[in-house]
């Protein structure tokens, strides 16, 4: 039982661990590499992290510059930063490329808030997911006779526990994110 136990919390730090990979790629009001470090550039054909490309920088709290180790990559770096979803518009001058972040409007905001619900909801259906995986093990255990049924009640009070534990992480994750974005 134990091992049902700790293979399901290893899943479910698994799920809050992409929850905040997901979350750091959201924009708040302050520059962040993380903010375009993933973004996948056609690197003569082939589809090449950002950050494999260029090195990154934040040189003050509304700026991103990128500085491409190779001068034939900087349209694919500047055309890949245009046709993603972050809004941001970069301004070339042959040696580096600058992103300016505007200050977010409310509307924005407010979709950004959406977005960070939408993750956290993602991630609660993968743990709640990893609870039903767990529960399916321990009703295996119990109809191979490998645990009594008392055991596979203590078992699932304790799988629900578990559950209900990281569902608040989220929450908790979730909670401070949108105060990070809605903060001025």
């Amino acid at each position: 039982m134990d091992k049902v136990f700790k293979d399901g919390q290893k899943k479910m730090d698994k799920a809050i661990a992409v929850l905040e990979k997901e979350l750091n790629k959201l924009r708040t009001g302050r520059a962040s590499t993380s903010l375009v470090e993933n973004l996948k550039v056609d690197y003569y054909g082939t589809p090449t992290p950002l950050n494999q490309l260029a090195s990154i920088s934040i040189p003050d709290s509304r700026t991103i510059t990128i500085q491409p180790w190779d001068k034939g990559a900087f349209s694919a770096i500047e055309k890949t930063i245009q046709t993603s979803d972050l809004g941001l518009n970069p301004v070339n001058d042959g040696k580096i490329i600058r992103i300016s972040l505007p200050p977010l409007t409310e509307e924005r905001r407010k979709e950004l808030t959406k977005v960070a619900k939408k993750y956290g909801e993602e991630a609660k259906v993968a743990i709640r997911n990893i609870r039903r995986e767990m529960n399916e093990s321990l009703k295996k255990m119990k109809n191979n006779k490998e645990i009594t049924e008392d055991e596979f009640h203590r078992a699932q009070e304790k799988v629900q526990k578990i559950t209900d534990e990281y569902i608040s992480k989220v929450d908790k994750i979730i909670a401070d994110k949108e105060k990070e974005i809605m903060e001025l």
